[in-house]
């Protein structure tokens, strides 16, 4: 079942597979954010490289989704993700 929507400001319109390849690497993404979770609580695990690992997650979700999306605006596109990952 196809929605129509209109398009997020600075973005094209996507199609069927297009929105399911990103909601996939959005819902990987929270499992990635739920297994460095798990990592941050563990007593002997080294603090610094968990945050290295779950800045560089981030980092490559946000790539790999740009990859479909192709947003007008770089930036705008960044503060987007980093909004949509801390929420």
């Amino acid at each position: 079942m196809s929605e129509e929507h209109e398009p997020l400001r600075g973005y094209r319109s996507f199609s069927e597979e297009e929105s399911a390849l990103m909601i996939e690497g959005r819902d990987l993404a929270a499992r990635c954010e739920e297994y460095v979770a798990k990592l941050s609580d563990l007593d002997d695990a080294d603090k610094r490289s968990v945050a290295l690992g779950k800045t560089n997650l981030q980092q490559g979700f946000m790539w790999t989704i740009n990859a479909i999306a192709q947003p007008a605006s770089l930036m705008e596109s960044c503060e987007q993700c980093r909004r949509a990952w801390l929420t």
